[in-house]
């Protein structure tokens, strides 16, 4: 009988290849190098405080989360530049993410008024507005905002705000998953980048003064390039 070296340890256990982490977090930051652009990863990949620092080590911008209670441990365990790539709506959640603005950097993604309102209406006594970026819909059939005459709309009714500031637009081509093989992944992450690509230039057209454009899935960024204009990457 063959024992293995773990035998020691009672299941279930997690079990962590540091070569393997710090080879991959070294690949995706020499990329990230390689077309000039910031690097976020998103940390559900691991949901790790101590692996996402192993990442803002190496040189990523700041991380991504999924949700408030994602951010609430990252800041509580040092990260302070903070993405949440997702629509947050409800008083008792925002609240939560108006905590974290006084201590941390973070901005979050919407895609519609109602979103925007709650925010302004969560923000409205804080002396520094909250910053979001505009997600844009490219296949995933998920979430963002799919036509252009809505981004029109929704641009302009945060530029009537005081407390809600746009910075930018990012995507999630997430369909990628489903590509039939490497080839197809590119195709499918290129659509993605030109249609965000498209949605920046709408939004400086309308006089909003963004400074991130913003890409991320795991898959379209390890066999695609990424193109000019995009300014940050968000694989997991």
């Amino acid at each position: 009988m063959v024992l293995s070296k773990y035998n020691q340890l009672d299941t279930p256990s997690l079990l962590i290849d540091m070569d393997l982490v710090r080879s991959n977090i070294a690949a995706m930051q020499a990329k990230a190098k390689k077309y000039g652009v910031s690097l976020r990863p998103h940390t559900k990949t691991h949901k790790m405080p101590e692996l996402a620092k192993l990442q803002i080590a190496a040189g990523a911008s700041g991380i991504t989360v999924a949700k408030v209670g994602e951010a609430e441990v990252m800041a509580a365990a040092g990260l302070t530049d903070i993405f949440i790539a997702n629509q947050i709506v409800g008083f008792s959640k925002l609240e939560r993410i108006r905590q974290l603005s006084r201590h941390v950097k973070i901005r979050l993604g919407v895609d519609n008024p109602f979103q925007v309102d709650q925010l302004e209406a969560a923000f409205h006594d804080e002396s520094h507005p909250i910053e979001v970026l505009i997600e844009i819909e490219t296949g995933e059939n998920r979430s963002g905002v799919i036509e252009e005459a809505q981004l029109i709309q929704l641009v302009k009714h945060i530029q009537t705000q005081t407390k809600v500031v746009l910075k930018g637009v990012f995507s999630h081509e997430g369909h990628t998953y489903k590509a039939k093989d490497s080839e197809d992944c590119r195709r499918l992450c290129l659509d993605s980048q030109n249609r965000t690509l498209r949605a920046a230039k709408l939004v400086r057209e309308l006089g909003a003064d963004i400074d991130t454009v913003s890409i991320g899935a795991t898959p379209s960024l390890m066999h695609s390039e990424v193109l000019p204009g995009i300014s940050e990457i968000r694989p997991g």
